[in-house]
């Protein structure tokens, strides 16, 4: 990286407000995280996740919120609501043939599901809430230490559950507007800075405690192995974000008066993982929903919640069928064959060997169709193979697969973004001069 790309970077007045727009927003992000839930005992929550009760499902949960289920924040309940309201919509958009309409209305059909999303949101944080005040109140005189018991909730009840409902609901509502803030006016997409900047501010606490765990006794070799682990899936997640799939396209000659224009040759890049980071968080939001069923005492889901728990071969099988599932899914939402045909057809270009209009769909999604079945199995099996290694050595979840590639992912689009309005006002990019451009995910035609 140039450092004087980096200067660049302060001479630019509106990137330089953006960047300190969405650092201040993840501010206030991380200071409400340290804001209680009225009602609650903190310090006995916090004893309970040291003792080991929050492994499971609630250390997925407690990681996408950023360790504000912990601290029985306003916050815990994090952005996950969102997602979940994000795949029920894009769900119905695949069969409700009036979200499909909306679809293709463009920028204010988009704006219209974006309302319906919001008001998703609301909903299915006041029905996990009150699961979250349930489940509360079933953990009074809950044993988190040597002979140590204490009781989360000091006043159970309606009282408590309604104080709860509003609370959560409301935080969650908050986050929600911090990430639309951050997308619409700071750099980066909010929703997924909000899920990094959650991973990474919790990985030194994650460092103590497998230092704690191991009660100061580390052997060098498995710290070696652990650190090699980490590098090279980062390695693989950069070369595989990275990877593309160009096909070449050639312009039409055509003549406007006595000159001629055309001809050119160029190419489409299709991304190997057109999806992004999207499969292992809306996978790990779905997974998640048994917990909530079972916290309101919905008959059969707390058995089934207890068949998923991480780290068991189920979860582990039924984590890859959704990772792939979301990834083909996500991918046919984002990208139209049809409509790349047809933009193609009106700029008189075509993929040489390839009939104009259907026949290039068709050819394109057959290429789509196979590049995207390796990148999902490329995403599965970063977000599961560290995870299987790391229970090995008894390392803390934050190292898992699913929250390196998140880190990674979120970065790389952040740079990205940033480079491009670097090169938009003629500066040079992050990674110098003479270097390639990073690509985002962003960078495939549509």
């Amino acid at each position: 990286m140039a450092l004087g790309a980096l200067a660049n970077i302060g001479k630019l007045a509106d990137l330089r407000r953006r960047i300190v727009f969405t650092i201040g927003m993840l501010a206030i992000y991380r200071l409400g995280v340290f804001v209680t839930t009225p009602g609650v005992d903190r310090k006995v929550m916090q004893g309970y996740m040291a003792a080991g009760g929050g492994g499971g499902i609630l250390s997925v949960v407690n990681l996408f919120s950023g360790g504000a289920l912990e601290q029985l924040s306003i916050f815990a309940l994090g952005i996950m609501p969102y997602v979940s309201s994000s795949i029920i919509l894009q769900l119905l958009g695949m069969v409700f043939k009036p979200i499909e309409e909306l679809r293709k209305e463009g920028e204010a059909g988009q704006r219209k599901i974006n309302q319906y999303t919001r008001y998703g949101t609301i909903a299915l944080s006041s029905l996990q809430s009150f699961g979250v005040a349930m489940q509360l109140e079933g953990m009074n005189n809950v044993q988190f230490g040597a002979g140590l018991t204490g009781n989360v909730v000091a006043h159970p009840g309606w009282g408590f559950r309604l104080l709860t409902m509003l609370t959560l609901t409301t935080g969650c509502a908050f986050v929600m507007w911090i990430g639309e803030q951050i997308t619409e006016r700071g750099i980066g997409n909010g929703i997924s800075l909000i899920i990094f900047v959650g991973i990474v501010t919790d990985i030194p606490g994650a460092l103590k405690r497998y230092y704690d765990t191991n009660e100061g006794n580390l052997q060098p070799l498995t710290v070696f192995a652990v650190g090699a682990i980490i590098l090279l899936t980062v390695m693989t997640i950069v070369f595989f974000e990275r990877g593309q799939r160009k096909i070449p396209i050639q312009y039409s000659r055509r003549n406007v008066g006595r000159r001629i224009y055309g001809g050119q040759a160029a190419h489409l890049p299709l991304r190997v993982n057109t999806s992004g980071t999207i499969p292992p968080i809306f996978a790990s939001s779905l997974l998640g929903f048994p917990a909530t069923l079972a916290s309101l005492k919905i008959p059969g889901a707390q058995r089934l919640q207890n068949m998923i728990q991480p780290g068991e071969w189920m979860y582990n099988f039924i984590y890859v069928v959704l990772i792939v599932f979301f990834c083909y899914f996500y991918t046919a939402v984002t990208f139209q064959p049809v409509d790349v045909a047809d933009n193609l057809k009106k700029q008189q270009a075509f993929i040489p060997g390839i009939r104009p209009g259907k026949k290039t769909a068709e050819y394109i999604d057959r290429v789509l169709t196979r590049i995207t079945l390796g990148g999902s199995l490329y995403v599965a099996a970063v977000c599961i193979v560290p995870t299987i290694v790391q229970s090995y050595f008894r390392v803390p979840f934050y190292f898992g697969g699913t929250s390196i590639m998140i880190v990674v992912g979120v970065a790389l689009d952040t740079v990205q973004q940033v480079e491009s309005h670097l090169i938009t006002r003629n500066y040079e990019g992050l990674a110098g001069a003479r270097a390639t451009k990073i690509r985002g995910r962003r960078d495939y035609a549509s």
